[in-house]
Parts: C-alpha cells; structure tokens; sequence
C-alpha cells in the first residue's frame, strides 16, 4: 500500500477495488476536465465512506462523461472520533461555515438543533451536505459526516443515547473554562472510550428552561468559552477543538 496521496480527491459513491469501474457525475466530469484540466491517463483519489481512498486512472473522459479504474488503495478506511455535532441552525452563510469546519475538525455527525431563540429555522441539508463532502476531499478525509435534518432541541434530548455525553457551551457564565472542565473529566473511567456530542446554541444563547433542562441531564458537562460572547460558528469551531484536543485524535 501507498502512501502517497493524489493532489485531486473526489468523493463517489461506488464500491472501490482493483479492476474496477467508476463512473463520474456530469458535474465531477466538468471538475476535473475544465477546472483542473485533466486527461485521460492521468490518476486521481477516489474514496466513497468505506473503501478508504483509491488511486484511479481515468480511461475515458469527454464533456459529458468520465470513467476510471481504481488500481491501488493508498488511504485506508478511517473513522473520524465518534463525536456529534448540535448546533442551533444560524445564517446561510455561518451555517455552511460551521459544516464546513466542522467537517475539517473530524465529527462523525451534524445535527442541527431548534431551539426557543433560534432565528433561522430552515436548513438546506442537501447544501450543507455538498459542503461536507467538499471539505473532506479538500482536507484529506476517507468519511464524510452525516447531516440530519432540523429537530427540536427537546426531542433530541428525550431520545439522548444513554452513554453520549454532552459538551454543553453555556453562555451564562455559571460553568468551568471548558479544558479545565475536559482535562478532569478525563482522568474518570471510561471517559476516553466515551461517545461525545458538542451542542451550540443559537446566537440568542439558550432560554432559562433549556438551560436547566441541560443541567439536568446526567451525560452533560456545561462548560465556559471564556469571557467573552461568541458568535456561534466561532462557538462552534472552538468547542470542537478543545474536544479534539483532550479526547480527539490530535494526539495521534
């Protein structure tokens, strides 16, 4: 197996193997032959959530359509850290950016969360999920996280997976700086092989009632960000760094 990676990277959804035959999208097809000028006989990376990434030549390419063969696996499949992220949805444009990085910082999931200050309740999952897939190509990923699509905040919590933890960012100042928070929480048995959720609020922060409703759960850390007010996507990004690196695969 190599180990060199290919400097172009699309995610398909076909079975990767040796001999094989991957077909490409009208618009994966454009991608690669008038962005990044490519011919037949020049090799790409293809990777699909579960083969881990294949060096593939391309055999046939016109305006329309593009074949290749996978030849060798150079990248083998990996599991980003079992982590979730919850988000209140936020702006477009914020809330592609939060995909985005949240795609880059290795969660497995992206739920977004309605909560009772929520101010953009809709939410283009199929978006959200183009983003996704494009930043795992861009980033050197095998897997591509899945985006669900919008449900409360309370009916999220009352189907909680008992031994998920919540990494809840409470804005009111009541909690610990979150890697102090982290780091002790981490000496605990089990908690390194302990699944994680980050959960953000809305730009509005959290009602009092969901905040206590958070509080009580047993699975939730509510920690601090810091003194200052954090727009959500920066909430988001932070939160997810801390979490990678006490409990994430930073160290690795």
């Amino acid at each position: 197996m190599s180990d060199t990676r290919e400097h172009i990277r699309l995610y398909v959804e076909a079975p990767l193997a040796a001999g094989g035959e991957v077909a490409l999208s009208r618009e994966q097809t454009h991608y690669l032959r008038n962005v990044m000028r490519q011919n037949a006989g020049d090799s790409i990376g293809l990777f699909n959530g579960s083969d881990g990434e294949w060096r593939a030549i391309i055999r046939t390419l016109s305006k329309q359509s593009c074949t290749l063969e996978p030849q060798a696996q150079i990248q083998p499949q990996r599991q980003n850290p079992d982590l979730w992220l919850l988000c209140a949805p936020v702006k477009r444009a914020r809330m592609e950016l939060i995909a985005e990085k949240a795609t880059e910082l290795g969660v497995r999931e992206i739920h977004p969360v309605l909560t009772t200050y929520t101010s953009a309740p809709r939410v283009n999952v199929d978006r959200l999920t183009a983003i996704t897939i494009e930043a795992a190509e861009q980033c050197g990923l095998v897997s591509v996280p899945r985006v669900h699509p919008p449900e409360k905040l309370q009916t999220v919590l009352d189907n909680w997976p008992t031994q998920r933890r919540i990494l809840f960012c409470d804005e009111s100042g009541s909690a610990g700086p979150a890697l102090t928070e982290l780091q002790n929480l981490k000496s605990k048995p089990d908690s390194q092989t302990a699944p994680w959720a980050v959960l953000v609020g809305p730009e509005g922060g959290f009602s009092p009632d969901e905040r206590a409703m958070l509080r009580a759960k047993p699975q939730s850390l509510a920690v601090s960000l810091g003194p200052r007010i954090l727009r959500a996507d920066t909430a988001a990004i932070a939160s997810l760094g801390l979490w990678q690196s006490v409990f994430g695969d930073w160290t690795r």
